[in-house]
């Protein structure tokens, strides 16, 4: 037998496996495994419990969704007080009462500055207007009511009840009297049962030029929703005289409880839709419907237009949610006539640039037939034309409008309140809110986006200067020339270049976005009421002036080209 056959029959020693890496694991102890289990066990608990927590978050916020408050307060069309709308919706509540600041401030010592004071040459801008008077920067929503009644305009002149549209929650007091004139049942009952917009119309009819103390009188009379004595009002009323409440001096009246704009002014109280109230923006959207003028952001204005056009155009029914996020705001922040020679009147037969609420001002004519004008020009006697706030105009002529950004997006962003989507209500500057405001679309840090702003409105505030030396030239170039003996006629044709240099510069003037809505278009606004200035100046020196000398005689360079042949 060779060696090789005795190894292989010789019997082998038992050996024990080695560890390799690819062979059987070593055994594991019962006490390791019993550590193991127990960890799978934990995990699994863990991983169970997060699922369940995720799946009934998900199915709350599903039903938070489908029910986004709870019904406290029964709302219906006299729920003007914003308190009530607060127990249903306690977070823009409270966002609304945001709009009055850290506190609400009132008093004289509170007031906002006086434009007057800042730049003096707005005096002589509103000269013969009541604007000369008084004019303070403005303040928030909770303020619209309160500062119109303590201002010295109020007071000193003797305003119309059309001032109220943009600064008071009127639309109840509208739709009173509206029904009372139409001869319909006009109770508590009737007008919290439905809006009825016809009506509401018929009563901005009646009351629009009749005395502004005697509407507001009116105005504290109407149901709010809340029983007369009961509650506390959301932001104080308006002292009378504006300051001292222990008094009642001679001229003067006091606020009562009217409410400045409130929740019911935007909203159904039914559906919290949004809708339009003010009777001057329903009028005045159905004028612009009918006109030739190009619009943005109104793509229901086009849908319309492109329709029989059996009926008016009307917000309320056409408007896409998104344009209301900027009809509700176009109710109040635009131009408009407000006094006692003709009811309130949006001027938008032409368009919504400057020049086109000018044409409309030319061809409209009062009542009794005369001429429409604002006012007479206290230096010069031209009859001019007031701007009042037109940011909704002004903004439709940006690049903002022509790309579907409602006043909203910016002014009132959304944010999320746990499950639910929610409209910023505090109505403030995007500066003071950049992330929610301006970085959802521009992706550029809060620092360049400021200084964006900034040059722009600098630029603006800028040329806006430069626009009022023009105008103070003008008008001492007038004034001298009616010193040197020429007559209105012969002032004819430069009064009317006044007035368009001082149309287009009040209208930058008056918006209040300092040209930040539309810079472009702000700029060549501008840069016309400079243009006719010099023009008018000019027209002026030549009539106050002797005739010059002819110039036929006086020697010249011929002109020879480029090229010496």
């Amino acid at each position: 037998m060779s060696e090789q056959q005795k190894s292989k029959a010789s019997p082998q020693p038992d050996r024990k496996p080695e560890a390799s890496g690819d062979g059987a694991a070593p055994s594991i102890s019962p006490r390791r495994q019993l550590v193991v289990l127990g960890v799978v066990l934990l995990v699994a608990l863990v991983a169970t419990a997060a699922l369940t927590f995720t799946l009934v978050t998900m199915f709350e916020h599903k039903q938070d969704a489908r029910s986004p408050y709870l019904r406290i307060a029964d709302l219906n069309e006299v729920s003007v007080d914003p308190a009530l709308w607060g127990l249903n919706w306690p977070h823009h509540f409270e966002q609304y009462k945001m709009t009055a600041g850290d506190e609400f401030y009132g008093g004289s010592e509170a007031m906002p500055q006086s434009k007057l004071d800042q730049s003096p040459w707005l005096k002589r801008l509103f000269a013969g207007y009541a604007f000369s008077i008084d004019y303070r920067e403005a303040r928030g929503h909770a303020y619209m009511l309160y500062d119109q009644v303590v201002t010295e305009r109020v007071h000193q002149r003797a305003q119309a009840g059309a001032c109220l549209h943009c600064h008071a929650s009127t639309n109840v007091l509208y739709r009173k009297a509206g029904l009372e004139a139409m001869g319909l049942p006009h109770d508590e009952e009737a007008l919290a049962k439905e809006f009825n917009m016809p009506a509401v119309i018929r009563g901005f009819e009646e009351l629009s030029r009749k005395p502004y103390h005697e509407v507001l009188a009116m105005l504290t009379q109407v149901p709010d929703g809340t029983p007369p004595g009961e509650g506390d009002p959301t932001f104080p009323a308006a002292p009378v005289e504006g300051f001292d409440p222990s008094t009642v001096p001679e001229g003067h009246f006091a606020m009562s409880e009217a409410h400045p704009v409130s929740c019911i002014d935007c909203h159904s109280p039914k559906t919290m839709e949004l809708r339009i109230t003010r009777p001057g923006f329903v009028l005045g959207m159905q004028m612009l419907a009918t006109s030739d003028a190009e619009v943005h952001q109104m793509p229901s204005v086009d849908r319309w237009r492109r329709g029989s056009r059996s009926e008016p155009y009307d917000p309320n029914r056409l408007a896409t949610r998104q344009e209301m996020r900027s009809f509700v705001c176009g109710q109040c922040h635009v131009e408009y006539y407000c006094a006692t020679d003709d009811t309130l009147t949006f001027p938008w037969a032409h368009g919504l640039k400057a020049e086109d609420m000018e044409r409309h001002w030319e061809e409209h004519v009062f009542p009794d037939g005369r001429p429409f004008f604002d006012f007479k020009h206290g230096e010069t006697g031209a009859r001019m034309f007031k701007a009042q706030h037109p940011e909704f105009e002004l903004w439709n002529q940006g690049v903002h409008a022509r790309a579907g950004v409602s006043c909203a997006d910016c002014h009132m962003p959304y944010e999320r309140v746990g499950a639910m989507k929610l409209s910023n209500h505090t109505v403030r500057s995007p500066m003071e809110n950049i992330n929610n405001a301006c970085q959802v679309c521009h992706n550029d840090p809060e620092s360049e986006l400021r200084a964006r702003v900034e040059t722009i409105q600098s630029r603006t505030v800028a040329l806006k200067e430069r626009a009022a030396e023009a105008m103070t030239d003008m008008l001492d170039a007038i004034l001298e020339a009616r010193a040197s003996g020429r007559s209105d006629e012969e002032l004819a044709e430069v009064f009317v270049l006044q007035r368009r240099a001082m149309w287009r510069l009040d209208f930058i003037v008056s918006e209040n976005s300092l040209g930040f809505h539309a810079p472009q278009e702000a700029a060549r606004i501008l840069g016309e009421s400079i243009d006719y200035s010099r023009k008018a100046q000019a027209m002026a020196l030549r009539l106050r002036a002797p005739d010059a000398p002819p110039i036929e005689g006086l020697p010249t360079e011929p002109i020879r080209g480029i090229t010496d042949r």
